[in-house]
């Protein structure tokens, strides 16, 4: 029997195809701390975002060179340097 949807505005879905052994690992992996597969899903995406991108609250969907090494990478020379003076 399917469960009711909660109560919430309208997100976006998203599907992963995975062999059925990592399916397996997760049920096991979330079993194992009393949550159903979503539940540790979601929680492991939050964890490894928060650790690629840092704190939510300090804009991290901004472009800057912390937050992305391989733009600072890009910006931080002579050539890009000129359009700081514009």
């Amino acid at each position: 029997m399917a469960r009711p949807m909660e109560s919430s505005p309208k997100r976006p879905r998203i599907s992963v195809d995975v062999a059925p052994e990592l399916r397996r690992r997760l049920r096991l992996a979330a079993a194992k701390r009393d949550l159903t597969i979503r539940q540790y899903v979601l929680e492991a995406i939050r964890d490894r975002l928060q650790e690629d991108l840092g704190d939510e609250s300090a804009g991290v969907l901004a472009l800057t060179a912390k937050a992305d090494p391989v733009l600072a990478e890009l910006w931080d020379n002579p050539r890009d340097s000129e359009y700081d003076r514009v």
